[in-house]
């Protein structure tokens, strides 16, 4: 007999990868006082090659919008979706983020089988899905997700603008910069400010100057 020291099991090997089509899901908004939060779902198509593609926030605006073009050409499939102002208000920021990404993720012409999401939080979806910190700069897929929500957004901003001067949105995109704390403490808050937001909330405790 043999000594068992010298014997080998083989085991064969294990797939765990799901295939099928794999789609990137990407945010933005989730920090400025005004606006929805926009979530993009992207499906890159392997033959067609990006190049340049990285996370949004290291693009500037006029690469941003190329690549945003060059995405929507070549991907098989995405779709851009919002949670609105009403529903961050309701549901908490983080609630209506994983909402809008749903249903990004939804508007897909093309089902995915598995959905690799940015970040530490996942949605309810019916298929597999994989959180990655950092994913923005890891993953094709979700860069380019990245960049159409990006760009979505502050298309948003200089729309709202437009209708409402006053508060700088095409400069700032939302955020809480001194010009727009300024901007709130003088005109109040718009139809477009999160009022759960605690700058905007306290406005609205409070006049604005001069009122």
């Amino acid at each position: 007999m043999r000594s068992r020291r010298f014997l080998r099991a083989e085991q064969a090997p294990l797939d765990w990868d799901t295939p099928g089509l794999i789609a990137g899901v990407d945010e933005a908004g989730r920090g400025p006082l005004a606006g929805p939060v926009v979530a993009a779902a992207v499906i890159l198509d392997p033959r067609k090659r990006i190049r340049g593609l990285a996370d949004s926030k290291v693009l500037g605006p006029k690469t941003r919008a190329r690549l945003h073009d060059e995405i929507m050409d070549k991907a098989l499939c995405c779709a851009i979706a919002m949670a609105t102002v009403q529903e961050i208000d309701a549901l908490n920021i983080l609630q209506a983020t994983l909402l809008a990404m749903r249903r990004a993720v939804e508007g897909l012409r093309l089902p995915p089988a598995l959905v690799m999401v940015d970040g530490n939080r996942l949605p309810v979806l019916p298929m597999r899905a994989e959180a990655i910190v950092d994913g923005d700069a890891k993953v094709m897929s979700i860069a380019a997700a990245s960049i159409l929500a990006k760009v979505h957004r502050d298309r948003w901003c200089a729309e709202i603008d437009a209708a409402f001067p006053e508060y700088g949105f095409a400069a700032h995109k939302g955020y809480g910069t001194a010009a727009h704390l300024a901007a709130l403490r003088a005109h109040g808050a718009c139809e477009h400010h999160r009022r759960t937001f605690a700058p905007v909330a306290a406005v609205l405790i409070q006049p604005p100057v001069g009122a």
